[in-house]
């Protein structure tokens, strides 16, 4: 089944690219960058589920493409019932669903891939800033988004606590909150972890975890938003790398969104995009090393673990820069502000 949702997953990919305008061959190498990435084909045939995650999200940002509002509120309140992450999602589609963007009884206006290469920097971008939220924030469709989704997402995890009980409420979604993982994985604070773990830990200091999370994720939200790809990319990729326990599968969550990026980023393969993926690979296989002789020899590697994880980190981070750096940020709906000043300035 994952291998079915993997290929839906590139076809997602390229119609989001068509429905840009994005040339055919650019279209073509992005869904191979899906279907042909070792991790993702791997972690798919396994029978896990982040395929289908993946899959639902990308349909929620063709349903916002195509101005289908109570459609993207639909999956997007059953994605986040089916897998807490997106919730990370929430505000930055709550931004883009800007009257700029989104007029009342008209359908937004995508921009095209050719017309965002001839643009300047900048040029045709809407800047969303929290004082411009807060002024439309009750806006027809924005409380569209927010109520349906939230229904739906109120009415599955009613239902489940109505069949499971407290168990299901726990272990679906306040368990994440204070989670304790004393084994080893990608994270930094596992060694942390490791070291109290038996020991009463206030609920302060496990929410204290998400602040660096919940900081980073503002940051981005209010700087790339109206990219709204891009945003949602680099948004899964510093939540991944900053949470408080990273396994393989995780990767998959930002690795169907990169596909979405790649034909804005200036950053050619054979330097640029090489060394990062050497340098992405070869953190994580040194990770690998530590991580088979703790648990194949039984070495006392924690330390040489925990090291290796911050070096995992600032990979990530170095890379994260290099990404964001060498993107061609732009709108992905022509703002009516814009076309409206524009066509006043042909007038004068």
């Amino acid at each position: 089944m994952g291998v079915v949702y993997d290929i839906l997953v590139g076809y997602f990919i390229y119609y989001i690219l068509k429905l840009q305008k994005v040339p055919e061959n650019l279209c073509n190498y992005s869904v191979v960058a899906w279907l042909f990435n070792p991790f993702t084909f791997t972690i798919g045939t396994r029978g896990n589920c982040e395929p289908i995650v993946s899959a639902m999200i990308l349909w929620i940002i063709v349903c916002l493409m195509k101005g289908n509002v109570l459609q993207s509120a639909f999956w997007y309140g059953l994605v986040v019932h089916f897998r807490i992450y997106p919730i990370i999602y929430s505000i930055p589609i709550i931004l883009v669903l800007d009257p700029n963007f989104f007029p009342s009884g008209q359908k937004p206006v995508l921009r095209n891939w050719s017309a965002v290469q001839k643009a300047r920097p900048g040029e045709g971008n809407v800047r969303l800033t929290p004082v411009n939220l807060l002024k439309n924030i009750f806006t027809r469709n924005r409380l569209i988004f927010g109520l349906v989704s939230g229904s739906v997402f109120l009415f599955c995890t009613g239902l489940f606590y109505h069949l499971y009980g407290w168990e299901f409420l726990h272990e679906a979604l306040l368990y994440h909150l204070t989670r304790t993982d004393p084994r080893h994985n990608f994270s930094i604070y596992f060694y942390h972890i490791y070291l109290h773990y038996g020991h009463d830990i206030s609920v302060l200091e496990k929410l204290v975890s998400f602040l660096p999370q919940f900081l980073v994720q503002l940051v981005l939200i209010f700087s790339f938003a109206q990219d709204l790809p891009f945003c949602l990319f680099v948004q899964t990729v510093t939540f991944v790398a900053f949470n408080k326990v990273i396994t393989a599968q995780y990767f998959v969550w930002f690795f169907c969104l990169l596909p979405l990026i790649l034909p804005w980023s200036k950053m050619k393969l054979k330097w640029g995009g090489l060394s990062c993926i050497l340098l992405w690979i070869g953190a994580q296989t040194h990770w690998l090393m530590w991580g088979y002789l703790l648990e194949f020899k039984g070495k006392n590697v924690f330390l040489q673990l925990w090291i290796a994880s911050l070096m995992f980190l600032a990979a990530n981070i170095f890379i994260l820069v290099m990404i964001i750096h060498q993107h061609k940020c732009s709108s992905l709906f022509k703002a009516l502000e814009y076309t409206h000043s524009k066509h006043a300035a042909k007038l004068e």
